[in-house]
């Protein structure tokens, strides 16, 4: 319920319908003042989203720790206490990628904003320079390193500047993340050889599906891009992708429902709601873990509390696939070994559809690099 100030004319300023306490009767709008302080813009977009008269937290209660409850308490028609199901994945989801997203997972800038500096290693806290003498100076610390030792380092160190690499320096050949120039893709060293090797197969449809990932590769593999770059530039399109992509799975986890439940006593919209609270209830899973691990790699960096988050995943991991079996016969109220049976069933292809998911969404993913 907001706290803004209450309006003292009780003519409602939507409709103009008359208003007998906080909200109309007629519109719903609450009768407050329209010149509220700076901070309401902010303390009124949170209310709304938590109702602090209990709705929202109520709601996550139900969800966390009471599987299938939520979901039978609003298909029974008690709806007002509750936030709306499609909210309140869409609120779960939004915060759970936005932590994703601040989380980073910026593996390389790709930019060579500075000027490359001279590669050192740090041994016995001296800073050396990585070359021939000097590699040779810190193993001879003692005294103990023979001539034919010496040349074998400088052998060594020349064979690895000859192979085509292009690295000065034994740490240069280290950090030389850059795709080889004779890397293939599927035996091919470039698309006319890719071509002319899939025109040979009997398997077109395979071609077709391979092609752009093939072409993604050799333009990448001739721009020089680092892999470091390429793998942000991954995951950056994935996550992206990921929310967009399991708000298009839900209605299919909800048909594999439909198909396997009594159709008279059942309807599609029931499954549907089902399946918005479960995805919700991962999702929600996922955030706690996220933010308990960044605050423990961030003030607790301790082994015991890494072992105990440790502890903590797997439980919950568990947990997650109990919860559907549990949610699933509370709320269908189907036979117990019957539910176990359907659970399972229902479970695996969905693991199955999911994957398949992935793997569709791990290859656009990587067509779609920039």
């Amino acid at each position: 319920m907001s706290h803004g100030k209450l309006r003292e004319d009780k003519n409602c300023l939507n409709c103009g319908h008359y208003v007998e306490e906080r909200f109309c009767p007629h519109c719903g709008q609450e009768n407050v003042e329209t010149r509220q302080p700076f901070h309401y813009l902010f303390t009124h977009f949170i209310e709304d989203f938590t109702h602090y008269d209990g709705q929202f937290w109520k709601t996550i209660k139900y969800l966390l720790f009471f599987p299938g409850k939520l979901t039978k308490e609003y298909l029974a028609g008690k709806r007002q206490q509750y936030v709306p199901p499609v909210k309140l994945y869409i609120f779960v989801s939004f915060i759970t990628f936005l932590l994703i997203a601040f989380s980073g997972f910026n593996v390389g800038s790709g930019k060579n904003d500075e000027p490359k500096k001279e590669k050192t290693v740090k041994t016995e806290g001296i800073t050396k320079n990585i070359n021939a003498q000097e590699i040779i100076k810190l193993a001879n610390q003692d005294g103990k390193l023979s001539k034919e030792d010496s040349l074998g380092i400088v052998q060594g160190l020349s064979g690895i500047n000859d192979s085509g690499i292009g690295a000065n320096t034994f740490q240069d050949f280290i950090e030389n993340d850059k795709m080889n120039k004779e890397s293939t893709f599927a035996n091919a060293r470039n698309m006319k050889e890719f071509d002319s090797l899939q025109t040979k197969s009997h398997n077109k449809f395979a071609y077709i599906l391979v092609k752009p990932a093939a072409k993604k590769f050799f333009e990448l593999r001739d721009k020089g891009v680092p892999k470091k770059d390429i793998l942000s530039g991954f995951l950056m399109t994935f996550f992206h992708s990921l929310p967009k992509a399991l708000f298009l799975y839900l209605p299919f986890f909800a048909f594999l429902l439909w198909i396997f439940h009594n159709k008279k006593k059942w309807w599609y919209f029931d499954h549907g709601i089902f399946t918005l609270h479960y995805f919700s209830f991962l999702l929600l899973v996922t955030f706690l873990l996220m933010a308990s691990s960044a605050i423990i790699n961030r003030f607790l960096d301790y082994s015991f509390f890494n072992i105990l988050f440790s502890i903590v995943c797997i439980s919950a991991f568990i947990y997650t696939i109990l919860y559907f079996f549990i949610a699933h016969h509370r709320v269908y109220e189907t036979r117990r070994l019957m539910s176990i049976f359907l659970g399972v069933l229902i479970f695996w292809l969905n693991f199955i559809g999911f994957f398949v998911m992935l793997t569709v969404l791990v290859y656009l993913s990587f067509v779609m690099i920039h």
